[in-house]
């Protein structure tokens, strides 16, 4: 588990643009939004705090499923970046990642590729470990998980991660990937996009 202090645990110049899939278009924006099956909390003061506290004591994995979720949503909004920080919610989308619930995955794995546009949220979820994590979903057989796993790399990529992040098995990987557009146009942009800023054709 990714370790977490005893308190609870609480994009860019444009809103991302989606391509006729439904996924967002690395170049083109700068987020995804996850796609659950959810409404928007009616009112506005249900904030991180109660939805951690409501994950953190709830037993039922529906109601954690839509906490998650919810708080992936929040982190598509620059806003919200110092809560997700002072309320570990970074690290909870890594423990997410963690569980065998492929929801409670897909979402954590939402949660940090709309989080990790911003540097100060990247540099917590590598501190913590985070990159295995997502380069571990590469492998799910959840379509969204790879995506949104795609496109975290693609951010969480740098100077400092590349050597992690480009071993030759997960760029092998991700060529796979770049070359399924006739199964999955998603996969592709994602995958063609993320070889196009980081490793050398």
């Amino acid at each position: 588990m990714v370790h977490r202090t005893t308190k609870p645990d609480g994009v860019g110049e444009d809103k991302a643009k989606h391509n006729q899939t439904g996924f967002c278009e690395i170049p083109a924006g700068r987020s995804f939004v996850v796609r659950a099956l959810l409404t928007e909390p009616e009112d506005e003061s249900l904030t991180e705090l109660e939805l951690v506290t409501e994950f953190q004591t709830t037993t039922n994995e529906e109601s954690k499923e839509k906490v998650v979720a919810h708080l992936a949503n929040f982190a598509y909004d620059p806003y919200n970046y110092n809560f997700l920080r002072q309320l570990n919610v970074l690290e909870l989308f890594l423990d997410c990642i963690t569980e065998e619930n492929e929801r409670l995955i897909e979402f954590g794995v939402a949660g940090i590729c709309n989080s990790c546009v911003d540097p100060t949220n990247a540099a917590v979820i590598v501190q913590c470990g985070g990159i295995p994590l997502v380069i571990q979903c590469l492998s799910s057989p959840v379509r969204n998980t790879v995506n949104y796993a795609l496109g975290a790399l693609y951010y969480l990529c740098n100077s400092q991660t590349k050597e992690e992040i480009l071993k030759p098995e997960v760029v092998e990987v991700i060529r796979k990937y770049a070359a399924a557009e006739a199964v999955s146009v998603g996969f592709s942009n994602l995958a063609n996009a993320l070889l196009l800023k980081h490793v050398k054709q």
